[in-house]
């Protein structure tokens, strides 16, 4: 009597799973039909804004029992597949595989998107600024050390737009071809994850010598080649290179999360909940900090992070930049930056995109 319930309950799912797989067919039809619709407009392919109210939309519909969560990822990889449809999506990002970058590239864009490695953050620009690919993605900031400032620097100069951001929870491995923690004689990793791991490795591995070098991944790569070597990398660094786990989860804050912007030529079309971002430099004179808040504050506009880095031509001279809610084209937000303009020696607004939870 159990096997023939298990068989019909089975029966149900396979039934259930040739609905499924001829709705994803019909979903992809007018995907298609939507591509071409998009070709003859001169219109984006990717658009931030609908992916983030299909998902909020579905996941406010769900009765369960499939977790919200789980319904995001699905439907990330069934847009990543029906954008393939539409046009290949080509997307650089900060390499070599299997870094922190590259798994936020894949969180935002799904498996079926191409991603393309480069050895750095101009690289990512570069490519995007010539057209090679349509975005990239570079990591800006991490909520243990700070802003990633060769990011920043690059928006000096580029024209390119943020077109989003992602927020990715960062966990750190030791990892090395044996897995023996008695055989670490050097730990190698970016510098960041040294630091975000630095408590655990005066506590655990303190007269072991630290080698900083340009990503977890490329640690990973060295680690292959040498068995007294362990690097600090991610789990996905681990099965790509066929390395062990000497210790898991050893970073000091356990709520950690680096963001990521995705970067590229035009700026998104605005959604219900909105970022924009800023860079400007300020006239030299007294009570201009003040001044350059005073247009938010008076329209109630909250802002979410101020940076200041300094500039390159000029000492003790500074460029802000600056994250707010809302969207450009909302009046208040226009009011309030051509407002703060009037006191800059210049202004840039680098994008208006979707907020990420």
């Amino acid at each position: 009597m159990a096997d023939e319930t298990l068989s019909g309950l089975r029966d149900q799912i396979d039934a259930i799973d040739d609905q499924i797989l001829d709705f994803l067919n019909r979903r992809a039809a007018v995907v298609i039909a939507v591509g071409k619709a998009k070709a003859g407009q001169q219109r984006e392919f990717y658009v931030p804004s609908r992916e983030q109210a299909i998902y909020e939309r579905l996941c406010g519909l769900n009765p369960g029992p499939f977790p919200s969560d789980a319904i995001r990822k699905v439907f990330r990889e069934i847009i990543s597949a029906s954008l393939s449809l539409e046009q290949p999506m080509k997307v650089a990002f900060l390499g070599p595989p299997a870094t922190f970058t590259h798994a936020a590239a894949m969180q935002q864009f799904g498996l079926s998107a191409q991603l393309v490695a480069q050895k750095s953050i101009p690289a990512v620009f570069d490519d995007v600024a010539r057209g090679r690919a349509p975005y990239g993605v570079v990591p800006v900031e991490n909520s243990t050390e700070g802003v990633v400032s060769h990011t920043l620097d690059m928006f000096m100069e580029s024209e390119l737009k943020i077109n989003a951001e992602i927020l990715l929870e960062i966990s750190h491995d030791l990892l090395s071809r044996s897995g023996r923690l008695a055989d670490v004689k050097k730990i190698v990793s970016h510098p960041q994850a040294l630091a975000q791991c630095r408590h655990w490795l005066e506590e655990n591995l303190p007269d072991i010598p630290l080698v900083d070098v340009a990503s977890t991944a490329l640690a990973a790569q060295m680690v292959v080649e040498d068995e007294s070597a362990a690097a600090i990398a991610s789990e996905m660094a681990a099965s790509l290179y066929g390395l062990r786990s000497v210790r898991k989860k050893i970073e000091d804050n356990p709520n950690n999360f680096t963001r990521f912007l995705v970067i590229g030529k035009n700026t998104p079309e605005p959604s219900s909940k909105d970022k924009t971002s800023i860079m400007f430099s300020v006239k030299d004179e007294p009570g201009i900090l003040y001044r350059m808040l005073e247009p938010f504050s008076q329209r109630g506009i909250n802002l979410s992070k101020i940076e200041s880095r300094p500039m390159k031509k000029k000492a003790w001279e500074y460029i802000f930049f600056l994250d707010m809610e809302g969207h450009i084209d909302d009046p208040q937000v226009t009011e309030a930056v051509q407002e703060l303009r009037g006191y800059c020696q210049f202004l840039k607004v680098l994008g208006s995109y979707p907020r990420t939870r």
